[in-house]
């Protein structure tokens, strides 16, 4: 079983993005930790104890721990302390597979982030470093699609959650002051169903999510292709 880690921006980036493999691989045995950068406040009907009860709960829904990292929400900077902050999480967890934001995003706090991992991941092998944990190089990135652009995503490969989708959608529904409350957001939790159904179809299952890698992926053998 692997170490992962899923990096978001905010709470609840990880579960519009990835939530069905995220349930997956946690169901799989896989030992799983989101990283909230910030809190996701202000918003128009949050705070921060309603964000924490809300990511609280969609943590449970998904199966996973979960960990913020404290940075200012829409002030998120690509800095050196930064990089380090997440290099560190990335050494304690000893994490193999990061997951992270697709790069192209009209959210300055998305772009940021996925700058920040980037390096982190070069910076947690660093021996002479005063950071916590065992160095280590994780051996993947991949990247998950939440983005802001009216953007279609192209992806690598696309993970099967025909089984996860209404589960991902319970995790969604627990951030209730950002997509329960508000009118306008609640179209977001049909759209995305319409997506992720969109993206199975491409690979001939009922939902599926999207990702995409820099790097050349291996296979050991064909037998977890969707046939």
């Amino acid at each position: 079983m692997a170490n992962i880690l899923v990096v978001g921006p905010h709470p609840d980036d990880q579960e519009l993005g990835m939530g069905g493999t995220v349930i997956k691989l946690a169901r799989q045995g896989h030992n799983i930790l989101l990283l909230d950068m910030t809190n996701g406040e202000p918003t128009p009907h949050g705070s921060p104890e309603l964000r924490e009860k809300e990511w609280t709960k969609a943590a449970q829904i998904l199966g996973v721990r979960r960990r913020l990292l404290g940075l200012t929400n829409r002030e998120v900077q690509h800095t050196l302390d930064a990089r380090h902050a997440v290099a560190g999480v990335i050494r304690e967890h000893q994490a193999s597979i990061v997951f992270l934001p697709f790069p192209e995003d009209a959210h300055p706090d998305h772009r940021a982030t996925t700058r920040i991992v980037e390096d982190a991941r070069f910076d947690a092998k660093l021996t002479r470093i005063n950071l916590p944990g065992e160095p280590i190089y994780p051996k993947w990135l991949i990247y998950y699609y939440c983005t802001h652009l009216r953007h279609v995503a192209a992806p690598s490969f696309c993970v099967d959650i025909s089984a996860q989708m209404d589960d991902k959608e319970r995790a969604i529904l627990a951030y209730e002051t950002q997509f329960v409350i508000p009118d306008k957001n609640r179209r977001v939790v049909e759209w995305l169903r319409q997506m992720n159904g969109y993206m199975g179809s491409r690979i001939g299952t009922q939902y599926a999510e999207p990702f995409y890698l820099k790097e050349p992926m291996g296979l050991a053998s064909l037998d977890s292709l969707v046939m």
